[in-house]
């Protein structure tokens, strides 16, 4: 409720409305704002503090002399750029301005980025070369010798383009015994490096022909451009199959000439070298191969301006967006979790040195001799003590043997006494339990004998029984 005031010259006035933001808010109208009047900014700068999770994106910082700004470009863009990014590279962004919620830091979501100087496509080509020369992928020593009277060939190519007509023209007049399979593959724009590679694998895992030609003709520096593909460069490297690489024309060169077994400078050339006496090849079905591409060039004309309204369309790049910054926040949680990792692993290394130095100053050689002699010594006194009570062990059994032999019935047997058993197995001691005809058993110091009561005598002096 606003309250009016007067001062002291009696003037009346009234406080301004007081306006509190919560902190999403305010960053979000600022982002709003900014975005709004910066959707499209190029800005030129260095790159700094470079970082690429496996995500895909790009986290960096774009500065100079008295200012930096940091950039995020998401992997949809990224994976179009033409040279890998490094720090120390001046560049030219551009994208649009944006605050990031969770930090409130001005950032630029970049869309396109260019090296400065040199341009994407020579930059690219050179680090790729240097990278590969120093594997070692372009050693003379590794380069698979070409047959010279091969009867299958394989040819890697468009079939729409001329070099595959150069070909196969030179190949009909030098030779007639040959085969030819073609690879039908685009040799330029961005499926060119995927359908090439493709071509080598599926050659190499058929093992249909003898030696590969991977042709194109010529064309500018961005029309080359495929065969300057890092993944296209090592499926040829790693072929079993020889490979003759003729991409453009004689001045022309790119990363597959270096890691190819040999380079033509021209497809006709090619087609010379691969043959040396005359061959003849059939006709090729080349139309239908142009229909086909014309097909699928239709095709994919028609899907790319479908995608393209549907990305136009606002509620499908606030859904981008929203991913895009979730995205970015589990980059940054990668982040936090890899130095946490990183500190745990250095304390351990820590403790471990500490430990390491502790053990190196005890010498656990006479610890061990010591703890031995102790050991063999209690060992001789177990030993001697487990002998002597053995021993006693065994006079004590002796006498108790003894003793009980001399209490044991069967010893008394042995002076001429029998003992005289009933029917039920009973000990008799009265011989008035029986009758005549009773059956009974007698157990003697050396065997037993079975008997029948002829009668029965009851005088207490004599106590014994007539047998039969």
């Amino acid at each position: 409720m606003l309250v009016e005031q007067t001062d002291q010259l009696g003037f009346q006035f009234r406080p301004p409305e007081r306006r509190i933001w919560t902190v999403g808010a305010l960053v979000s109208a600022v982002r709003t704002h900014i975005e709004r009047e910066y959707s499209d900014c190029w800005v030129e700068g260095e790159i700094s503090n470079l970082r690429i999770p496996d995500s895909g994106h790009l986290y960096f910082t774009l500065k100079e002399e008295s200012a930096q700004i940091k950039v995020v470009m998401f992997r949809s863009s990224a994976k179009l750029l033409r040279f890998r990014p490094e720090n120390g590279l001046h560049v030219t962004v551009r994208g649009r301005i944006t605050v990031y919620d969770k930090s409130g830091e001005l950032q630029i979501s970049a869309e396109f980025m260019e090296p400065q100087g040199a341009g994407a496509l020579q930059l690219a080509f050179e680090q790729l070369k240097a990278r590969l020369e120093a594997e070692g992928l372009f050693d003379p020593s590794r380069r698979k010798p070409i047959p010279p009277l091969p009867l299958r060939i394989g040819i890697i190519t468009s079939p729409q383009g001329a070099a595959l007509r150069d070909i196969l023209n030179i190949l009909a007049r030098r030779h007639h015994s040959a085969s030819v399979l073609i690879y039908p593959a685009q040799v330029q724009g961005e499926s060119a490096p995927i359908e090439v590679t493709a071509g080598v694998h599926y050659l190499n895992r058929t093992r249909q022909v003898e030696v590969i030609i991977v042709a194109r003709g010529g064309g500018s520096a961005e029309d080359l451009a495929a065969f300057n593909h890092e993944g296209l460069a090592r499926a040829v490297a790693a072929s079993k199959i020889p490979i003759i690489s003729a991409i453009g024309h004689e001045t022309d060169f790119t990363i597959v000439d270096f890691v190819a077994d040999l380079r033509a400078p021209t497809p006709s050339a090619a087609a010379e070298l691969v043959i040396r006496s005359r061959q003849e090849i059939e006709g090729q079905a080349e139309e239908l191969y142009r229909r086909l591409d014309r097909a699928i060039r239709y095709r994919l004309l028609m899907a790319r301006q479908e995608l393209s309204l549907r990305t136009q369309q606002g509620a499908f790049a606030r859904m981008m967006d929203g991913i895009n910054r979730r995205q970015q926040r589990l980059d940054e949680a990668s982040f936090r979790l890899e130095r946490t990792l990183r500190h745990l692993l250095e304390r351990s290394y820590r403790r471990w040195e500490i430990a390491s130095a502790s053990v190196r100053h005890y010498d656990a050689r006479q610890r061990l001799a010591a703890i031995r002699q102790r050991l063999d010594a209690q060992t001789a006194t177990l030993t001697s003590m487990a002998h002597a009570r053995l021993l006693a062990g065994r006079a004590s059994l002796d006498r108790r043997t003894a003793a009980l032999e001399a209490l044991s019935p069967v010893a008394i047997l042995n002076r001429g006494y029998a003992l005289v058993f009933d029917t039920s197995g009973q000990l008799i001691k009265d011989a008035t339990r029986l009758k005549p005809g009773d059956d009974i058993s007698a157990r003697l110091a050396r065997g037993g004998i079975r008997a029948r009561v002829n009668s029965v005598e009851a005088a207490p002096e004599s106590g014994v029984s007539a047998l039969e």
